[in-house]
């Protein structure tokens, strides 16, 4: 188990990177925590430290700054409405490939944990574009030589907090449907969760390890 620990985000300015964001400036047993970002977030911090870059596939010129970590949330993505197999597979799967090869060999210690979703496709052959893609993501960061690896495949996600999303159409589809959210927990529980309980479970795992390397919804909401 990890005490002490400094870990690297990146997708902090998204909603879930957010609520993972928030979770480790509060959580005591974090020291440092850098964002990786293309924009400065313009949050203030005594332990948060920015890594502004415009290239997300080569990072030969900042390796000196991603070197020392324990731990990586890797909260970056995008969603596949409009885009081309190509499209998407460049925003997700190359890029999360790109930092997390980098990270693997300045930090073999590392552990490295990826918001990935629901309905995944780990054998990479389904119909359905954005699992195939999100399936071979997954495939690709459990081969590489970390410590450890975990996929967390979160489904409907409450965010709470004043966190929002930088998307239109999620802003909207949450407000019509936040007053339902108590009723959809009540008889979904393993199919809702929120920023808070996300970010909390990524930090918990990170110190603790899980008993598998995919968390389902209901590996999520586990709170011991």
């Amino acid at each position: 188990m990890m005490d002490r620990m400094k870990v690297v985000i990146f997708g902090a300015s998204g909603m879930v990177g957010q609520g993972v964001l928030r979770e480790c400036l509060a959580d005591a047993d974090i020291e440092q925590v850098l964002c990786v970002v293309r924009q400065a977030i313009g949050q203030r911090d005594a332990k948060l430290r920015e890594l502004v870059l415009t290239d997300f596939l080569d990072f030969t010129a900042v390796e000196a700054e991603l070197s020392g970590y324990d731990a990586c949330f890797f909260c970056l993505g995008v969603s596949s409405a409009g885009m081309t197999e190509a499209q998407y597979k460049h925003a997700t799967y190359d890029i999360t490939i790109a930092a997390a090869t980098t990270l693997a060999r300045l930090n073999p210690g590392m552990v490295f944990e990826y918001v990935s979703g629901m309905g995944t496709d780990s054998s990479e052959k389904g119909r359905i574009m954005w699992a195939r893609v999100k399936g071979r993501t997954e495939n690709a960061l459990l081969a590489l030589p970390f410590k450890s690896a975990y996929m967390f495949r979160a489904g409907f996600i409450q965010p709470l907090h004043g966190i929002k999303s930088k998307t239109r159409f999620y802003r909207l589809f949450y407000a019509v449907t936040m007053p339902l959210l108590p009723v959809l927990r009540a008889f979904f529980p393993h199919q809702v969760t929120t920023t808070e309980e996300l970010g909390r479970a990524m930090i918990r795992v990170a110190k603790k390890g899980y008993g598998k390397n995919v968390l389902e919804m209901r590996d999520i909401n586990n709170n011991d």
